[in-house]
């Protein structure tokens, strides 16, 4: 063997593979045969014996169905992820800052939401929706609601509040905004980046897994994961999960249980490919630890770390059903077509009762009943293909995408009753006081009408060492709002917009990746509120935009990146002058993100960086909170995660990941301010064989030291973190 490696491209062309994507492939695969030495008959010559590298290779490197990235150095991130309508690609040459979380993670460090695994990331915070106790993200200093997360790459389908990640193999996080890659969301936000969940496929290899677990203080729980193929060469593949747990949580009072189903199945012919993913989940908290909001003059001290000031009449109970097809087809070798299509039913109930105190913890507490249900149909097509032009390279995508949402609910508020934070008092469910709508039968509050176009260039040149984007998506926003009580609408929102993208990679050698990008994100604009002369008038979409250049390190086992940025988002203001509302303020965030990840020592793995923000305000209201910092956006934000593996306890990791988070201030007068925060959580593991089958032991601590703290201030209203929580679980493989 002479230390060449030759391969086809995907234009059909003899390359030479870099030693680096070589390296990782092999290093992430444990594929590659270590190298026998052997006795020549020339009289005491050693020369290595031939070195045969094996891998599963991808029918065509455009395709989605059933073929993510594979995973990178490490197990815990894999080597790319999918980025919109460009589909997958690896980050190398990828324009953007994006991170694929595998399932390895997730299991190993036991993740039962979706902020569980963001826990991870350095560049989002976990937050919790307005009220109720609903999973928020803040990426770059921007918030993302549930309902704008994608499945597979298509919108509307994921659950709006709470998303367990047992049926997902994969948590793909990009950061900046993604108008031109995802589209519009439902509830348009997401302008500060977007989230991917990947639907867990049936490997190579049967797998029949059960895993026992335990969470403090008596949450007991079980999963089952079964994946099977099935024809003459492995064409059809199918992945069930089955979950359930419930009991006693870590925070007084909270009891939580969930049921979850999914099913994954797939097809993958020579030209045809195909997957149908069915999920049902059913998660019901009682007693869940509310919001707190403020009066505004001081922030209170915050309670023990495993107080529960909730009501006892508060629970909240999510159900969420949905169901997606996608379907891919080789017309030629260098022409692919997809499709994609999916709908989705949602209820929600619940009773919910946040405090608002001053900065002794004193206030009011009051009742908030929200009945909601949600359904949505969501499709999208396209083409991609390969051409070359001299020595150009085009990698060519053009498509469109659809999706209709309809809310019903109604709503009832309670009186409301003195409330100590430190000393909270157990009231009898409060009466009412107003109502809207019929709790029997929901009346329909909004329909939401989102269309796009899109159509991109990825030109290339110098095999590939030049990558240049662009693209645009023309994307067309219809809103209907109707009353509670009669039905007649009350508002209809016509507008459009594109949104367009220019992304760049430079390699100049295989280590390295120079990137840059102009993108955009792109949100419903606002009405006029009741207070302003112009009251009632509705502003056409706004357009964030956001500049980044940044670069990319793959050594191989370890790899890094380092992203410099600036995202402008337009404010609605109301002139205190004139009393005219105006699209006239904007949110400026500038930051710098540094990451790492891989094993860059064998049985040593890493997991982290850190974010830098400066999150100024500018047009404000008579300019009183000129050059202030935005409402929730930490200055700093901080996550490292090493795991070791002892080679003296053979099968042992020990892991150990360190969360900090900067102050932030609750009002915009930046008058309230959270202190900074650090977590400690620790895990361990144990991987051996009983009876001849694959048994893993895990245990979990977060938050060590039991830290009393407001986690996030976002939106306003303070969020506290979680307790000491211990997690245990015992998997086996039959």
């Amino acid at each position: 063997m002479n230390g060449a490696v030759i391969a086809t491209d995907r234009r059909g062309r003899r390359a030479g593979v870099s030693r680096a994507l070589m390296m990782s492939t092999v290093l992430a695969t444990g594929m590659l045969a270590p190298p026998a030495l052997a006795q020549t008959s020339g009289g005491g010559t050693i020369e290595l014996a031939p070195v045969t590298v094996e891998g599963e290779a991808i029918a065509n490197p455009k395709s989605s169905v059933g073929a993510p990235p594979p995973a990178y150095a490490g197990g815990q991130v894999s080597r790319g992820a999918r980025t919109g309508a460009l589909g997958n690609r690896d980050i190398m040459d990828t324009p953007f800052s994006v991170t694929s979380y595998t399932d390895t993670l997730i299991e190993n460090q036991q993740a039962e939401t979706l902020g569980d695994v963001l826990l991870n990331d350095p560049g989002v915070r976990v937050s919790r929706s307005f009220g109720n106790s609903g999973e928020q993200f803040v990426i770059r200093g921007l918030p993302l609601n549930g309902e704008d997360l994608l499945i597979d790459g298509l919108a509307g389908t994921a659950p709006r509040q709470i998303t367990a990640v047992e049926m997902f193999e994969r948590i793909e996080v990009l950061r900046g905004p993604s108008a031109f890659l995802n589209g519009i969301g439902p509830s348009s936000s997401g302008i500060g980046g977007s989230i991917n969940l990947v639907p867990k496929r049936a490997g190579d290899a049967p797998l029949t897994r059960f895993t026992a677990t335990y969470g403090m203080d008596e949450e007991l729980g079980g999963h089952l994961d079964i994946g099977r193929r099935f024809g003459p060469e492995g064409e059809f593949g199918i992945r069930a999960n089955i979950v359930g747990r419930g009991g006693d949580t870590a925070v007084q009072g909270e009891e939580e249980s969930l049921m979850l189903g999914s099913l994954g199945m797939d097809y993958r012919g020579d030209r045809f490919r195909a997957s149908l993913d069915i999920g049902h989940q059913k998660l019901r908290i009682d007693g869940p630890r509310p919001n707190v909001q403020l009066t505004g003059d001081g922030i209170p001290a915050v309670p023990d770390a495993d107080a529960d000031y909730s009501q006892a009449f508060s629970y909240t109970e999510l159900r969420e059903t949905f169901a997606q097809t996608r379907l891919e087809y080789d017309f030629t070798p260098n022409v692919m077509g997809y499709a994609a299509f999916g709908v989705r039913d949602m209820r929600e109930d619940g009773s919910y009762s946040n405090p608002t105190v001053n900065a002794a913890g004193i206030g009011t507490i009051g009742r908030l009943d929200v009945p909601r249900e949600d359904t949505a149909v969501s499709g999208m097509a396209g083409m991609r293909a390969d051409a070359q032009t001299g020595f150009v390279g085009h990698r060519l995508d053009a498509g469109f995408s659809a999706l209709r949402t309809v809310n019903k609910n109604a709503y009832e508020f309670g009186t409301s009753a003195p409330f100590d934070l430190n000393n909270p008092i157990d009231y009898p469910k409060f009466p009412t006081s107003f109502a809207g709508g019929d709790f029997e039968d929901l009346p329909k509050v909004s329909e939401v009408n989102l269309k796009s176009v899109f159509v991109s260039d990825t030109l290339s040149v110098l095999d590939d060492r030049v990558q240049l984007t662009l693209g645009a998506r023309h994307q067309w926003l219809q809103v209907e709002g109707f009353d509670r009580a009669s039905g007649s609408r009350t508002d209809n929102y016509d507008e459009s917009a594109t949104s367009p993208v220019v992304g760049i990679v430079v390699k100049p050698t295989d280590y390295l990746s120079l990137y840059a990008n102009r993108i955009e994100g792109l949100a419903q604009g606002p009405s006029a509120p009741s207070n302003a002369l112009n009251f009632g008038q509705i502003f056409a979409p706004y357009e964030a935009v956001q500049y980044e250049v940044g670069a990319k390190f793959d050594f191989g086992r370890f790899g890094a990146s380092v992203a410099l940025f600036e995202l402008e988002k337009p404010n609605g203001v109301l002139d205190p002058t004139t009393q005219i509302y105006g699209i006239s303020g904007e949110q400026q965030n500038r930051g710098i993100e540094l990451m790492m990840f891989g094993e860059p020592v064998t049985g040593i793995r890493l997991l982290g960086g850190v974010t830098f923000i400066d999150p100024e305000l500018n047009g404000t209201a008579g300019g009183a909170n000129d050059g202030n910092d935005a409402i929730g956006v930490p200055n700093f934000q901080a996550n490292f995660g090493a795991e070791w593996d002892p080679a003296f306890l053979r099968g042992v990791t020990l892991a150990s990941r360190v969360i900090h988070t900067g102050s932030q201030y609750a009002n915009d007068a930046n008058t309230l301010k959270l202190d900074s925060w650090t977590r400690l959580d620790i895990g361990a593991r144990y991987t051996t064989e009983i009876d001849n089958r694959a048994v893993t032991f895990r245990a979990n601590i977060e938050n060590v030291t039991n830290e009393a703290y407001w986690a996030s201030a976002n939106g306003g209203y303070l969020v506290q973190g979680d307790p000491l929580t211990l997690k245990i679980s015992a998997g086996i493989d039959f």
